[in-house]
């Protein structure tokens, strides 16, 4: 198997996989970066969202040979201290419920604020759109990334 190098989070690393396995698996079985999530294992849930050069894909069907030394962000990526502006703004407007989708959801969020810092309610919807919350905190999560908007 040849030897991948990525980086992920800011930081280089090689992994020696086989170069079809999903990026999801590499993250969370080969650097112990578990906080992004399996959901449905076929790109329509969004709890396996991550960032690539700023652009939120999902990571569960993403060969991993196709990010070789592209940016990859995870959740863990985005602050040391959970303080990133839209990881703050989650937690100041309890927007969790049973959690699983929230990191998912914060990646997709992150990158619409990157790309849009001032998105409207039909942007945010539109962008967020992919990602399923089973709690139904969909209001809470319109709420959170206004918030999170206006501390960025």
């Amino acid at each position: 198997m040849p030897v991948i190098s990525l980086n992920v989070n800011g930081k280089s690393v090689s992994i020696d996989v086989d170069p079809a396995t999903p990026v999801l698996w590499v993250l969370r079985e080969h650097l112990n970066l578990v906080g992004t999530k399996y959901g449905c294992g076929v790109a329509q849930c969004g709890a396996c969202t991550i960032m690539l050069d700023n652009v939120a894909v999902r990571s569960c069907m993403l060969p991993v040979s196709s990010v070789a030394k592209r940016n990859i962000t995870t959740v863990e990526g985005l602050s040391e201290n959970g303080d990133h502006p839209v990881q703050k703004a989650w937690q100041e407007i309890d927007v969790a419920q049973c959690g699983y989708c929230q990191t998912g959801q914060i990646m997709s969020a992150v990158a619409l604020l990157k790309s849009n810092p001032n998105p409207t309610d039909a942007q945010i919807e539109a962008s967020m759109s992919g990602n399923i919350c089973r709690c139904g905190t969909y209001l809470r999560i319109k709420e959170a990334i206004k918030a999170a908007a206006k501390q960025s």
